[in-house]
């Protein structure tokens, strides 16, 4: 079956998985623009994880929290307080000058422990008493002139249903950049509102909303601006800002109903379309709490609240509303204002860009497409790997734009939906390659017998090769020398050669040689090559070394359309006198191993190009005279070129070196071929080999015929 043949089945395949992908992409697309209720749950468990991982960490703490705490109850009794008692309190916060006192307590009821309230039976029949009693001035009467003398803001809880009282507030200029409908702005909207006394109320500098109701709930957003019936009111934590500046009224910048931005004199505050910010929240830390009793008792710094923004809340055990962080932390509800003026005043709040839902939604259509169309076309390791890198790099964006800038985007509804998009796809390839299992088995079948076919060819061209080189018995009977040679092909057939032989009774011709390249064609080549060396060694009238290399190029150029070229290191020894002559064409230098222990030579005479280079080069000779004992080692680049597992080259210093340690009286030819072999092997490793290898080693013994 041919490779254009196997691609037309695939076509409409690939077509039915890509309109499957496209339409489930499109409806994953449209869950994701209609936001239900669980992709919101997602979407918060992941701006809550983005917290859990960097939350905030500010160097200035503006603000201080005074804590009605478990030690402040054990002290001064069970709550409610005497507003007397709070009136001390608050006092001694005056007394170092905050820039605002936050009072996040309700106190819709007058006082029940103030003096005209106390003891009515024993004031019936004591007049005494009741004249004493009514010489004390009222509790919040006391309380009223304590808020009264400094910069105290009072908080207020919103309702859901309408309670006919109307908390007194700032005046709230809307400013609408677009002359829209203000009137239905989309900050949250209260039915009525629960206010503190009206002595205490009309006596504070400012007022605040200070709780919504939803105290169960993690609190991710706080609101700036709220609308109480008709009318727009500001957050505790607005107001406390209001007043700190000394500014007389509040701004709010719309867009229609869409509010852009809050202003207290010259500082602006971006919200959300609904007029809130997104908390940053930090970890718990004890130095911004101080305990209510320590302040009564003057146990506080001196100048622990001066200029400084103070919230007064109610901490103790199954006290006032709590909720829980992002972080995982229960606070109670003076500790998220805290933590809001705290981002408020670093400017450290989150930031969602209102285009980032249209960006998260193109990114994921963008991320999709490109899975709906390798899916199908691609492996599936490689397709999970895309699918991986898809999912990670919304999650990675996210992670780096919260950590820089603070800006929130969604990773996770879109990572969740790439998931299902990817294993949806999967699923469908999968099974539409297990109908098509059959087809591809006979395939295999198929390409299985071809492959054996090929390797039986290989095969035969092996033993084919191995039957060209010289029997290793060839000169056993001459005492007067020792030839020893291996050929390790790369592959099944390679390019190296080697062969000796004698040219009459005294002179042996050696030869080694590597064609430029591996495998097959090869050791085509490096068959014909040798056969036209060994035709003109023997037959022709070349004499020397260099002749016989000129002769040999001229023959080997002469049919080359593949452009081949040889590189090689061609011999003649006289047996009788140990004259050496050779010739070499761009090979690797022979290599002389001395009687003398550890004493090697390179022979660098009679060098020239490798062969079927340039045209009719005049190769010249190079001489050696030997002496008795001595081991002439030629080598191909398939030696110096073996790597290990590494890539490191084994390299020529490392075979001098091996050499140098063979070489003296004692060496025979076979040890230094075995030697080699063995080394490259042990440094290689197992690793691939770079190239053929072939060792040649000839050891002249002497003339020991006795002529």
């Amino acid at each position: 079956m041919t490779a254009a043949a196997a691609a037309r089945p695939e076509r409409p395949h690939r077509r039915r998985l890509t309109l499957a992908g496209l339409v489930l992409l499109a409806a994953l697309a449209a869950l994701i623009a209609w936001g239900p209720a669980w992709t919101a749950r997602l979407q918060s468990a992941w701006f809550d994880a983005y917290q859990l991982a960097m939350p905030r960490r500010d160097a200035a703490m503006p603000v201080e929290l005074v804590a009605i705490d478990e030690a402040s109850l054990a002290r001064h009794g069970q709550w409610p307080w005497p507003r007397t008692l709070l009136a001390e309190l608050v006092r001694a916060i005056e007394r170092q000058r905050p820039a605002a006192i936050g009072i996040a307590i309700l106190m819709s009821e007058p006082d029940r422990l103030s003096p005209e309230h106390l003891l009515q039976s024993a004031r019936r029949s004591d007049p005494i008493l009741a004249g004493r009693l009514d010489l004390l001035p009222p509790n919040d009467r006391v309380l009223a002139s304590a808020i009264a003398d400094g910069p105290v803001v009072l908080g207020f809880v919103g309702t859901t249903d309408a309670t006919g009282a109307q908390p007194l507030a700032p005046p709230i200029l809307v400013v609408d950049r677009t002359r829209g409908d203000t009137t239905a702005l989309g900050v949250p909207a209260f039915g009525g509102a629960l206010v503190n006394v009206p002595e205490l109320d009309r006596a504070a500098a400012g007022h605040g909303i200070f709780s919504s109701g939803m105290s169960d709930d993690r609190v991710r957003r706080a609101p700036l601006i709220v609308r109480i019936g008709e009318r727009l009111a500001p957050s505790l934590a607005t107001e406390m800002l209001r007043v700190a500046l000394g500014v007389p009224d509040l701004r709010l910048y719309a867009r229609g109903a869409a509010v852009e931005r809050v202003g207290i004199g010259g500082l602006t505050l971006p919200t959300d379309a609904s007029g809130q910010v997104r908390l940053h929240y930090a970890r718990y830390d004890g130095r911004r709490t101080v305990s209510a009793v320590r302040v009564l008792d003057g146990s506080v710094e001196p100048e622990r609240f001066e200029r400084k923004l103070v919230v007064v809340g109610v901490t103790g055990l199954a006290l006032g509303d709590t909720t829980q962080s992002p972080l995982g932390e229960r606070m109670p509800g003076a500790e998220v204002h805290a933590q809001l003026l705290e981002n408020l005043y670093g400017q450290s709040w989150l930031t969602r860009p209102r285009w980032a839902p249209a960006l998260e939604a193109g990114l994921f259509a963008v991320l999709g497409l490109l899975l709906v169309y390798a899916t199908p076309r691609w492996k599936p390791a490689r397709a999970a790997l895309l699918a991986a890198a898809c999912i990670v790099l919304p999650l990675a964006a996210g992670v780096a734009a919260f950590a820089w800038q603070r800006v929130v985007f969604d990773a996770a509804v879109p990572a969740v939906a790439l998931s299902l998009l990817f294993g949806v796809l999967l699923v469908l390839t999968l099974a539409e390659t297990t109908r098509q299992r059959g087809l591809l088995e006979r395939a295999v079948q198929r390409q299985r017998e071809q492959a054996a076919y090929i390797a039986g060819e290989l095969q035969a061209a092996k033993r084919i090769q191995l039957g060209f080189l010289p029997h290793p018995d060839a000169l056993a009977g001459d005492a007067r020398v020792e030839v020893a040679a291996r050929m390790t092909p790369a592959r099944e057939v390679g390019g190296d050669l080697y062969d000796y032989f004698m040219r009459d009774r005294d002179r042996l011709f050696f030869l080694v040689g590597d064609v430029a390249g591996k495998g097959l064609s090869a050791s085509l080549f490096m068959a014909v090559g040798k056969a036209l060396y060994k035709s003109i060694a023997l037959r022709s009238g070349q004499t020397s070394a260099s002749q016989i290399m000129r002769a040999a190029d001229t023959e080997i150029s002469r049919d080359n359309p593949e452009m081949f070229f040889i590189t090689g290191v061609a011999g003649i020894l006289d047996l009788a006198s140990g004259s050496l002559e050779y010739c070499n064409a761009g090979h690797e230098n022979p290599i002389v191993l001395s009687s003398m222990q550890g004493a090697y030579t390179r022979l660098a005479d009679g060098a020239g190009p490798p062969l079927c280079t340039v045209d009719r080069f005049a190769y010249t000779s190079g001489h050696r005279q030997m002496a008795p004992g001595e081991v002439l080692c030629v080598v191909t680049d398939g030696v110096a070129d073996a790597q290990d597992p590494g890539g490191t080259r084994y390299g020529m210093p490392r075979l001098l070196a091996l050499l140098a340690r063979l070489a003296g009286p004692a060496v025979r030819a076979s040890a230094v071929v075995d030697a080699v072999a063995a080394d490259v092997k042990a440094f290689a490793a197992g690793a691939d080999p770079a190239d053929d290898l072939t060792v040649l080693a000839v050891r002249w013994n002497g003339d020991l015929s006795g002529r």
